[in-house]
């Protein structure tokens, strides 16, 4: 533990943003549904988005029986249940608890983890993430202080490949190629390097000096990058944590991660398959289950991987293509995005997934992804380069793009069926 932490550990930076958190976290959980204007939803953590098929049929079964029949993949892997009545939380707690998916109920909003999804099936990464992953969900679930966390909290376990280090994570864990993890911390530009097997342990740590931080600052912040300090002063922080638990470790510059996730068609010994809006139907969400052995693995880019022999392959993906589910890497869904919009949302001006399948067929299959957002808050928008297309106030669409190292280029879009017009504008 830092018995005596003290604010002047914290070396303050012009850079750092002010923020400070006047209200709770609000995010909805399993346990806390929340209110919208389809009713309420639960949001179940999915550690690693790994499901076991029974699991998966269990969350098909409480939405069927307790929701709108659909279930909906979030930006971190995890599975959204939607048109819940408000009196249905216990027995949604009670259906989840029997199938393994609440381990802690004091602990079920803050297991936001995502690992790479192809970890152990392509033989491309430096480790297979499981172990850490099993090791961080179970100490985290031990831990009395890690239930302060904020919802928003995210931890990321990489293979090395890259895919989730890129993903902003809280607390980032990336094999590295001589054996060893690289500790990231939010956005920091140096990490420590600690042991595989220390790994696990290291990253609570880190979750765990965090809370202390924040507790010292007094400014209830919910992510690392929120603490009022300077690049380099919260690795310090973990660095003496680490030391004080025994925990080896050295100072290095951190390896920058990317984005990006699988691409539908096989992976190794399995396949991946894009999910149109992160949304699946009970016919879809059953055939996933059936192509499944085993397990299903839920990615941060809203799509499935499922374990499958390598005979299997082919006729799987075609029965996943005929229920509606995307396997082609050449699609033009691959650069759709949207939030829930109308009617799901009351704050959205529009009902951007109609909106942005009416426009897809203009788009070719590669250039920047396009996200579409109700309303000024983009919910659930990917992380990297993109265009951003979000619904005006008096009706249409602002388009803007978000390329690092670039100005912004906007322009309007008064139907979804311009839209070719309206991407020639801006990219050209």
């Amino acid at each position: 533990m830092l018995a005596a932490m003290s604010t002047a550990d914290l070396r303050s930076s012009p850079q750092a943003p002010p923020a400070s958190r006047e209200r709770g976290d609000a995010c909805p959980g399993s346990l806390r549904l929340h209110t919208a204007d389809d009713g309420a939803l639960a949001r179940i953590r999915v550690p690693g988005g790994v499901l076991t098929v029974r699991q998966a049929r269990t969350l098909a079964e409480a939405s069927a029986r307790l929701g709108d029949g659909e279930l909906h993949l979030t930006s971190r892997g995890n599975v959204q249940v939607r048109g819940l009545g408000t009196d249905c939380g216990g027995e949604l707690a009670a259906l989840l608890d029997t199938a393994g998916l609440l381990p802690s109920p004091g602990h079920e909003r803050v297991r936001n983890i995502v690992a790479s999804p192809l970890s152990g099936l392509d033989g491309r990464g430096r480790l297979d993430v499981r172990p850490w992953l099993t090791a961080l969900d179970a100490a985290l679930c031990a831990s009395e202080p890690a239930r302060a966390l904020s919802g928003r909290f995210l931890f990321a376990l990489d293979d090395g490949r890259g895919d989730v280090a890129g993903l902003d994570a809280d607390v980032t864990l990336r094999a590295t190629a001589d054996g060893r993890a690289e500790l990231g911390l939010g956005s920091a530009r140096e990490a420590l390097l600690v042991s595989a097997e220390d790994a696990p342990r290291a990253a609570l740590a880190a979750a765990e000096t965090f809370l202390e931080t924040v507790r010292a600052t007094g400014t209830g912040v919910w992510r690392v990058d929120e603490l009022p300090c300077s690049d380099g002063s919260f690795v310090d922080l973990v660095g003496r944590r680490l030391a004080g638990e025994g925990i080896g470790h050295e100072r290095c510059p951190r390896d920058a991660g990317r984005t990006g996730g699988p691409p539908p068609g096989a992976a190794g010994a399995g396949l991946s398959a894009h999910v149109p809006f992160g949304r699946l139907a009970a016919r879809q969400w059953r055939e996933l289950t059936d192509v499944a052995v085993g397990e299903l693995r839920l990615t941060p880019w809203r799509g499935v991987v499922l374990p499958t022999p390598r005979a299997d392959v082919d006729a799987s993906l075609a029965r996943l293509a005929a229920a509606g589910l995307v396997t082609d890497p050449g699609s033009p869904w691959m650069r759709v995005g949207a939030c829930i919009g109308r009617p799901g949302c009351g704050r959205s001006r529009a009902d951007v997934q109609a909106d942005a399948t009416e426009a897809r067929a203009a788009l070719a299959p590669a250039g920047l992804p396009l996200y579409w957002s109700g309303c000024e808050r983009r919910c659930g928008h990917p992380r990297g380069d993109r265009i951003d297309v979000v619904a005006a106030p008096g009706g249409g669409y602002l388009l803007s793009t978000a390329v690092t190292g670039q100005e912004p280029r906007t322009t309007t879009l008064d139907h979804p069926s311009r839209l070719a017009t309206a991407l020639a504008a801006i990219t050209a």
